[in-house]
């Protein structure tokens, strides 16, 4: 196998690779642009126009999607999957990899969109260097482009494997591309309505990608990720890099749910309160006149949605910052007339 297939255990290693290029025996060239970075261009008469950009460890702790990309890279510098896509490959936080936790001194999923440059610290510069790699992946003219930023939860959640699917001003959201995540073993998808400050919204928003966060289980270590089954994620990723992918039909949603953000609970102060349990998971039903959360000058979050549910309860995020989301079930119909 080809070193530079090694990407994850160079990064984990904190190694520079004294050759930063290398070539399959099929053609297929492997260039390594900075740690925990390393770009896949295939031979140009395989080039199927697809560039994919595919992130995993944003957050260090989340281990699944690490493996997941690992296992398609070594494969790649194997020879026994031939890329017609050209790809890139990134491990976003690699000094919390190393240390086995969500991030060292900030969330850089925060950090998007311009955010780190009001910021310092290593995550700041990191998220600058994402942006950059990812901008210069994507500058090339006339391709299709897309972006998987998968990550794994801090909790557990009803619906276990599910897609936020970024907001920008003139786009809409496609269904053919949902189409494609149920058949990538999605069950729901977060449709957004404002821009965010995540790294899948950075290349939705400002690169032009069709770009999803992918929540696809519980985080656990390295080496414990048995019970986190993607099995249908990894084939359709396979299928993407080597040309493969069955058609996608626009109105294949079946058993897809949708949901829409309702509100977002933001964290004023030290005093804000969630009443919700420690434990309470992804997708949880909220009683219309539930009392969620409260914080200073008598501010107060009551559902008064119906169907309402929160993902991403997480009382202990820095102030200023979405503690939570309070989502309801979207259009479909609507969805599939504007597609």
């Amino acid at each position: 196998m080809l070193a530079l297939g090694k990407l994850l255990e160079m990064t984990l290693a904190d190694h520079e690779p004294a050759a930063k290029i290398q070539l399959t025996a099929e053609g297929a060239r492997l260039r390594w642009l900075a740690p925990g970075a390393l770009e896949v261009t295939p031979p140009a008469e395989l080039d199927s126009g697809l560039d994919l950009l595919l992130s995993a460890g944003i957050h260090g702790n989340e281990t699944a999607p690490i493996e997941l990309l690992d296992r398609l890279l070594h494969d790649i510098a194997r020879g026994t999957l031939k890329p017609h896509a050209r790809l890139l490959f990134l491990f976003g936080n690699p000094e919390a990899m190393r240390r086995g936790e969500r991030y060292i001194e900030q969330d850089i999923n925060r950090l998007f969109n311009g955010r780190h440059e009001q910021s310092s610290g290593p995550e700041a510069l990191r998220a600058g260097e994402l942006e950059r790699l990812a901008a210069n992946f994507f500058a090339q003219a006339q391709r299709t482009r897309l972006h998987y930023d998968l990550h794994t939860a801090i909790r557990g959640s009803k619906i276990e494997q599910f897609a936020l699917y970024p907001w920008a001003e003139g786009r809409q959201h496609s269904a053919r591309e949902l189409a494609r995540l149920r058949a990538a073993g999605i069950d729901a998808v977060l449709l957004q309505s404002k821009a965010s400050i995540t790294f899948s919204s950075y290349t939705y928003a400002k690169l032009g990608a069709e770009a999803f966060t992918l929540e696809l289980g519980k985080a656990r270590p390295f080496g414990h990720n048995q019970a986190v089954n993607l099995d249908l994620l990894e084939a359709r990723l396979r299928a993407l890099i080597d040309g493969s992918e069955p058609a996608v039909a626009v109105g294949e949603l079946d058993g897809l749910q949708l949901f829409a953000v309702s509100r977002e609970v933001i964290k004023r102060s030290d005093a804000f309160r969630l009443h919700l349990p420690m434990d309470v998971e992804n997708f949880s039903e909220l009683a219309q006149g539930y009392l969620l959360a409260e914080d200073i000058a008598g501010t107060r979050w009551v559902v008064d949605e119906a169907g309402a549910r929160i993902i991403f309860p997480n009382p202990k995020v820095q102030n200023g910052l979405r503690a939570a989301i309070i989502v309801v079930p979207a259009d479909r119909q609507a969805l599939l007339a504007q597609s």
